[in-house]
């Protein structure tokens, strides 16, 4: 039962009920709904109020009567400032348990119903799991400043190393530094980290084409890390939409693999890509698991971009339609399928997803399993076009991966309003040491 808000030596204290997607303790005082940063359920906390509207307010902590177990100190030196990370103060394994619970709230709250079989989680890895990341460059009094924006404004907190960054990402951060520094006339916007499963790509985003004196210093960077490391560096620039690779005879080509099934993705740094491949590995299998991709079978993979899903589907034998938003990412999903000898398995077709028609869903070939793999914007248009097809038209199986509960909750509402119905749903931790939340859902039709 909660307690409700008190009053002792003058300090507003409030008792924390539950926690949301935003890494905010959520508690109720005088009937409103108050969140606060950084507490956690079970915890009594002193607060003061930074804002709000007139249904809620927002609050910081100012100190504790009571304290949850699963309250840990924070790994990192930064974490008070940067705003790469919000949840170290929370244990691994209670982070999980607190995500799963955001998540299942989202269903009540927004869907109105909950999954058949709730899913075990994918816990991840808590620490140096982060193979892609882009940082903020900023000058401050002459010198570089790299780094996460800070959690509440748009300073760069500059950082020297990083926890949730792979070891030898982390170790490069200074070198990477001392670079941009004996380059400060020379504009660099931000800068990105790829670990791929041969090399680690640096890419540098510009409002112009590095200079010479900057390239001679990256050639000696990426040479640098490469004596240091495991793995060799390559390094790239970006102005405008195309990364150009400043080295593409001397290093192996930026990929990543998915064992199980024998795929190897290459991919240039503007590309999305999973944050693990650790992780993204374990999503591919429990999707898998649940398609069951078989010779005979059919199935559409919806946003399907580099062929994260839809390469595995064709290894295992099924005829696979792969459609994207992004023209570019589609014509990279045809080369990957040659590349790994799936043509006759695959094709590819170039949609805006977005503005996707009912009549538009009638002129592709019928399949009975679908996959989305949708951005945060989830997916209510390409729903609601199929929302519009006969019961006879509609695929027996969707798979729906999310990395936004709140979508995912809405078009899981129209799904099931539409009749089919929520068999299995569950999260998957693939960024540790944030809120964010991945997860998984699948739907059947019943009739």
């Amino acid at each position: 039962m909660a307690l409700k808000e008190v009053v002792l030596d003058n300090k507003q204290t409030a008792y924390i009920e539950d926690w949301n997607h935003a890494a905010q303790g959520v508690a109720r005082v005088e009937g409103k709904v108050v969140f606060i940063q950084d507490a956690l359920p079970g915890e009594r906390v002193y607060w003061h109020q930074t804002g709000g509207k007139k249904s809620y307010a927002e609050g910081m902590i100012d100190g504790w009567q009571c304290k949850s177990q699963a309250r840990v100190e924070p790994r990192c030196l930064y974490y008070a400032q940067c705003g790469g990370c919000n949840s170290q103060h929370i244990d691994a394994a209670a982070q999980v348990a607190l995500k799963q619970r955001a998540w299942l709230n989202q269903m009540r709250r927004i869907a109105k119903t909950m999954p058949a079989v709730l899913l075990a989680p994918i816990y991840g890895q808590p620490w140096h799991y982060r193979e892609r990341v882009r940082l903020a460059v900023s000058r401050d009094n002459g010198q570089i400043r790299l780094g996460f924006q800070h959690r509440r404004g748009h300073k760069v907190v500059d950082i020297d190393h990083c926890a949730v960054l792979p070891v030898a990402v982390s170790q490069a951060l200074p070198l990477i530094k001392t670079v941009l520094n004996q380059s400060i006339d020379q504009l660099v916007e931000s800068i990105g980290i790829h670990v791929g499963s041969e090399v680690i790509a640096l890419s540098l985003s510009l409002p112009q084409q590095p200079d010479k004196a900057l390239c001679q210093r990256l050639d000696k960077l990426v040479l640098q890390l490469s004596e240091c490391g495991s793995l060799p560096w390559q390094w790239w620039y970006q102005c405008g939409r195309e990364a150009q690779c400043h080295q593409p005879q001397t290093t192996p080509v930026l990929a990543y693999t998915l064992p199980e099934y024998q795929i190897r993705i290459p991919f240039q740094p503007q590309d999305f890509t999973q944050v693990s491949q650790t992780t993204n590995a374990l999503m591919v299998h429990r999707a898998m698991q649940w398609l069951k991709p078989q010779k005979g079978q059919r199935i559409i993979d919806w946003f399907c971009g580099l062929g994260n899903f839809s390469l595995p589907m064709a290894r295992l034998g099924a005829q696979v339609l792969g459609v994207e938003g992004v023209a570019a990412m589609c014509e990279r999903a045809r080369i990957n399928a040659r590349l790994n000898g799936l043509t006759q398995y695959c094709d590819f077709k170039h949609m805006n997803l977005f503005k996707i028609t009912t009549t538009q869903l009638r002129d592709l070939p019928r399949a009975d399993q679908w996959l989305l793999d949708p951005p945060r914007a989830g997916a209510q248009t390409l729903i609601m076009a199929l929302c519009g097809l006969h019961d006879h038209e509609l695929p027996r199986q969707i798979v729906y991966v999310s990395c936004d509960p709140a979508t995912l909750a809405r078009d899981v509402r129209q799904l099931v309003g539409r009749g089919y119905y929520y068999r299995a749903g569950g999260i998957m931790n693939l960024f540790a040491q944030t809120a964010h939340v991945e997860s998984m859902a699948v739907f059947e039709w019943p009739h």
